[in-house]
């Protein structure tokens, strides 16, 4: 029975594997453009780069406000809100919420596209899932550096640039 070699040059690299992220998105915002599964997924898996269990929650601004308020103690609608839950074997467990009125009023105020906003808001709400943080002006200039990079990877624009 003949047998067939492949000859190769080049060594055969592994596969690096990235860790699994389960998502589940619900939509609480009616009436509102908002980005579909396969989006989220993509932003958030770019930002985590690693396993996670992740609930993506899009909400109106009367529940984003009622979140804000008892988590935070503001009165108003944010754009985005995150809450960990843990990381059991390095895999991030946790909520993201995000106020579509607020996300897209912003995305009109700073004259980006809506898909972009919600891409940074996304990317922004994992990384601080991993503990990234903007409090301290040195913390907000690393969190902002990576937000680009994570941003640039994926093919949108610098968030914090001034608009054209």
């Amino acid at each position: 029975m003949p047998t067939s070699v492949t000859a190769t040059n080049r060594r055969a690299r592994p596969r690096r594997r990235r860790g699994r992220l389960t998502l589940e998105l619900q939509i609480g915002a009616h009436g509102e453009r908002v980005p579909g599964k396969n989006r989220i997924r993509r932003w958030a898996r770019a930002a985590l780069r690693g396993a996670g269990e992740i609930t993506v929650r899009i909400v109106g601004s009367a529940e984003g406000r009622r979140l804000n308020s008892r988590y935070r103690g503001d009165n108003h609608a944010t754009n985005v809100l995150s809450f960990l839950y843990g990381a059991p074997g390095g895999r991030v467990q946790g909520d993201v919420v995000l106020c579509a009125p607020v996300i897209a009023r912003e995305a009109r105020r700073q004259g980006k596209t809506l898909e972009s906003h919600y891409a940074h808001m996304t990317v922004h709400a994992i990384l601080h899932l991993l503990g990234y943080d903007h409090a301290r002006r040195r913390e907000a200039e690393r969190m902002e550096t990576l937000e680009k990079k994570v941003l640039a990877k994926l093919g949108y624009p610098d968030p914090y640039a001034a608009p054209d």
